[in-house]
C-alpha cells in the first residue's frame, strides 16, 4: 500500500485560500553548522573500523521559533542532520532554554534527519561495532555530543532572537524514492531489498514561513524514508538525501532555511540507493516536490495554540534467560559483545529493564488547521497508517526520529513477522530484546489522548 495518492486527493480537499489570510506572528529562524572539526566514528552501519575521511558535505541544525506573544509563549522546533538525538540530550537543551528563555518543555521538538554518515553520539545505539570504540575514539565521540548539544541550545536561542511578524502555511505534495525493504516470504521476514507490495507512505507536508512583503524565509518539509542511501562503504560526513534536499531548496529559494525531518519511514530505504549521485537526485526530488506546494494553494496557519508531551511505557517481551546470554556471549560480533555485556550487568546484581520506560509522545496543534505529532525512534509507516484512522488525515503531520533514539519502534504487524527491525536491531541500541505485542496500541492511545478533540476522526 502506498499513500501517495491519498495524499493527492487530501492536498486536492485543502481549502483554497490565501496565505495573505493568514495571522501575523512572530516568527524566527536560525542555523548553525554541526560538522565535526576533524575525524569521529561516524552512526548508522557496523561495518566502519576507522574513523571519518573528511567531510563531503556539511552538517547543520536548524530551528524555527513560533509565537510567543500570547500567554502560551513560544514553540521552538530544532531540526539536525544526525542518526538520533538521545533523550538525555534532549532534556538538557529544554532545560538550558527553560533557564535561559522560560521555554516550556512540552514546546520543544528536535527531529534528526537520521543520516548514517553523521557522527556516533555517546550511548546513542551503542553496540553498532563488533567492539566498542578505542579510548582516543570514544573521547571524540563524547566531545561531539557535548558540542552538539551546546549547538542544539545555541540555536534555538538564536531562532527565539530572530523572532519578528510573519507568517505560516501549510500543505501536502507527494515524493516516490521511498520503498519499502522488508522482504517477505510466507509472511515472515527475510531479509532486505525491496518490496513492492508493502506499505510506504510518499506523503511530503510542508509549512512555509514567509516575511510580511511575502518573501520566503523558511521551508519545513517530512518525508518517510531512511537516510540511507549511502551505504557503510562511505566513510565521509555527509547529510544524505536529507542534507540534498536542504541544499537544493535553499538554492531555489536564496535567502530562505530549509529544515528536513523523517517521518514514520524506519520500515523503507531510498530508492535507488548506493551513490553518491542518487543522493543528489533524491534531494531534487524532494524539493521540486516542494517547489510545487508552493507554488500551490496552502492553508494558513496561526501559532501552536496546544502543546503537550506524555511519557508511557512500552513493555518487552520475556527477557532472555542466562543460559541465553551465555550462548551468546562467546560470538565475536555485536550480538556476543552485548550478551557480555548484558552478563555483566547481571554479575553486578543488576537487573534488565523489562519495559522501555518514558517513550515521548508529542502533539502540537496550529488551531484547528493542523496537528502535528513527535514520535520518538525509528518508527514504521503502521503507525502513519493507524494515525490516520485515529485522526483526521487531512489536518495531520506525523515526524518520527524526535526528541529520543531509543531503538526501532515496531507495530504489531511487524512482531509478527519478525526480523530485523523487530530483533536484529535491539541489539545495536542495546535494548535487551523485542517488545512485547500492543505497543502499538499504547502509543497510538498515547497520542490520541494528546490530540484535541476537534481533530479525531468521527467514529473515535
Amino acid at each position: 500500500m502506498i499513500l501517495s495518492p491519498l495524499i493527492a486527493a487530501l492536498a486536492l480537499s485543502l481549502p483554497a485560500v490565501s496565505p495573505d489570510d493568514a495571522p501575523e506572528i512572530p516568527v524566527g529562524v536560525a542555523r548553525v553548522d554541526v560538522t565535526p572539526e576533524g575525524p569521529v566514528r561516524l552512526t548508522g552501519y557496523g561495518n566502519r573500523s576507522t574513523e571519518s575521511e573528511g567531510v563531503d558535505q556539511r552538517l547543520w541544525a536548524k530551528a524555527l521559533a513560533i509565537g510567543g506573544d500570547d500567554g502560551d509563549g513560544p514553540a521552538v522546533l530544532i531540526t539536525v542532520d544526525n542518526l538520533g538525538i538521545p533523550d538525555r540530550m534532549t532534556t538538557e537543551v529544554a532545560r538550558r532554554l527553560a533557564d535561559r528563555s522560560g521555554l516550556a518543555r512540552d514546546r520543544l521538538a528536535i527531529s534528526a534527519s537520521h543520516t548514517h554518515t553523521a557522527p556516533a553520539l555517546t550511548n546513542v545505539a551503542p553496540f553498532l561495532f563488533p567492539e566498542f570504540p578505542n579510548r582516543t575514539e570514544q573521547a571524540h565521540i563524547d566531545q561531539y555530543t557535548e558540542t552538539l548539544t551546546d549547538h542544539l541550545t545555541n540555536v534555538a536561542l538564536e531562532a527565539l532572537a530572530d523572532r519578528r511578524p510573519g507568517k505560516l502555511a501549510w500543505g501536502v505534495g507527494s515524493a516516490d524514492f521511498a520503498a519499502n525493504r522488508r522482504v517477505l516470504r510466507d509472511g515472515q521476514w527475510v531479509g532486505f531489498g525491496v518490496n513492492p507490495d508493502g506499505p510506504t507512505d510518499h506523503s511530503l507536508p510542508v509549512i512555509r514561513v514567509t516575511d510580511l512583503d511575502g518573501s520566503t524565509r523558511a521551508v519545513l518539509a517530512s518525508y518517510a524514508c531512511h537516510c540511507t542511501t549511502l551505504t557503510g562503504e562511505f566513510n565521509q560526513i555527509c547529510g544524505d538525501w536529507a542534507g540534498d534536499a536542504q541544499e537544493a531548496i535553499e538554492r531555489d529559494l536564496p535567502g530562505a532555511i530549509a529544515l528536513i525531518a523523517i517521518g514514520c519511514g524506519a520500515d523503507a530505504n531510498p530508492e535507488p540507493r548506493g551513490e553518491r549521485a542518487q543522493a543528489r537526485a533524491h534531494g531534487e526530488a524532494i524539493a521540486q516536490a516542494v517547489s510545487k506546494v508552493l507554488n500551490a494553494q496552502m492553508t494558513p496557519l496561526g501559532g501552536v495554540s496546544h502543546a503537550q508531551l506524555s511519557r508511557v511505557n512500552l513493555p518487552f517481551a520475556p527477557l532472555p534467560s542466562r543460559e541465553d546470554w551465555q550462548a551468546r556471549a562467546g560470538q565475536t560480533n555485536q550480538q556476543g559483545l552485548h550478551a557480555r555485556t548484558m552478563l555483566a550487568r547481571l554479575d553486578k546484581g543488576e537487573s534488565l529493564p523489562e519495559a522501555l520506560e518514558g517513550y515521548p509522545v508529542q502533539v502540537w496543534a496550529f488551531g484547528d488547521e493542523l496537528a502535528m505529532v513527535f514520535l520518538a525512534g525509528e518508527v514504521v509507516v503502521d503507525y502513519a497508517l493507524h494515525l490516520r484512522r485515529v485522526a483526521d488525515p487531512e489536518r495531520l503531520w506525523i515526524n518520527a526520529y524526535s526528541n529520543d533514539a531509543p531503538c526501532y519502534i515496531a507495530s504489531d504487524r511487524l512482531l509478527d513477522e519478525g526480523g530485523y527491525e523487530v530483533d536484529g536491531s535491539m541489539i545495536f541500541y542495546g535494548q535487551p530484546t523485542r517488545f512485547a505485542p500492543g505497543v502499538e496500541g499504547i502509543i497510538i492511545d498515547a497520542v490520541r489522548d494528546l490530540l484535541p478533540p476537534a481533530f479525531l476522526a468521527t467514529e473515535n
